[in-house]
């Protein structure tokens, strides 16, 4: 196996230390990356959504099983069909909620996916065009955690012509997706008429620039002050943009994404429930992010969370993990 990418020392080690599974597809990303997984030695089983939109659909979902059976992997395929309205983010959901499934079922402690750096400078310009700051423009991150899992990216600073390359030398299969050059998708309109060029060109300062990002990221997301199972307590901030940025990556964790009328709701009410799912209550200090839920609790622990200066809407779940 011939010129591997290089991946980050911190990936690897989650790599090396968690049980993982790698959300195939059989393009060339996923492909890449399954046998840069397999030479460094890593294990990993592998998933795959058959939409059936194509051809070809099923010759990749055989590929799959094939490259499965032969390095002894565990495959888990679904398939479905989709309708075509909103269809990419129909998708999306219908594929993370599949491994979702797959790693609660089977206790996986990591999603491995095929994100380059093309993909997360798409994700910047598609932001940008919307109207975004320094966290909504870095969008991924190498090593996320979730509510239970954490997903790796391990290909996140590498460029997608060094993928090509990798494939090529090494004779690697991988099947290509003509949807990928539609450009009725507007990401696609994106990849295609800016990102790859620019991306071909101007790599290292685009690495590096997501680098000096990351950072600045971390100063503008508040402090998690503490954690218990799905409950989280971050720091209060004065400046109320600080707060809704971090509420927002953790109900995302908490699997809602939070829409601009729901932001508008938390900040001006402090104390509310989005999506009927996830209860978000605000503190002098503190910000109380957990699931919504309802349950009887006893006279003597609502009165300890009274005393405690517990939010109403947090106690039930506190409650129930107690």
């Amino acid at each position: 196996m011939l010129a591997l990418p290089k991946l980050s020392s911190s990936v690897l080690k989650e790599l090396k230390t968690g049980k993982n599974l790698l959300a195939f597809s059989a393009g060339s990303d996923s492909c890449a990356l399954f046998f840069i997984l397999h030479a460094l030695h890593v294990e990993f089983d592998i998933a795959l959504v058959n939409y059936q939109t194509r051809e070809q659909s099923f010759k990749e979902e055989q590929y799959a099983k094939d490259l499965a059976k032969k390095f002894n992997k565990r495959c888990y395929i679904s398939t479905c069909k989709l309708e075509k309205s909103n269809f990419e983010h129909n998708a999306r959901q219908k594929r993370y909620n599949f491994f979702g499934e797959l790693i609660s079922k089977y206790s996986y402690n990591n999603l491995i996916t095929a994100h380059h750096l093309n993909d997360r400078f798409e994700w910047f310009l598609m932001q940008l065009t919307k109207g975004a700051g320094t966290v909504e423009l870095c969008g991924m991150d190498k090593i996320e955690q979730n509510h239970n899992y954490k997903t790796l990216r391990p290909l996140l600073s590498t460029e997608k012509n060094e993928i090509l390359k990798f494939l090529e030398i090494n004779k690697i299969k991988y099947f290509l997706d003509s949807s990928n050059s539609d450009k009725n998708y507007f990401r696609n309109r994106i990849r295609e008429e800016f990102a790859s060029l620019f991306c071909k060109q101007f790599s290292g300062g685009i690495k590096k620039s997501f680098d000096y990002l990351e950072e600045d990221k971390k100063r503008l997301l508040p402090k998690i002050l503490e954690q218990k199972d799905s409950l989280y307590i971050l720091k209060r901030e004065k400046d109320d943009l600080i707060n809704i940025r971090g509420i927002d990556k953790i109900v995302k964790k908490l699997g809602v994404l939070l829409s601009s009328d729901s932001r508008e709701e938390v900040i001006r009410t402090k104390d509310c429930i989005v999506s009927s799912k996830v209860a978000i209550s605000f503190t002098d200090d503190k910000i109380y992010i957990c699931p919504a839920i309802n349950i009887n609790m006893d006279k003597k622990f609502k009165e300890k969370c009274r005393v405690e200066k517990i939010p109403a809407k947090i106690r039930p779940y506190l409650y129930s993990i107690l």
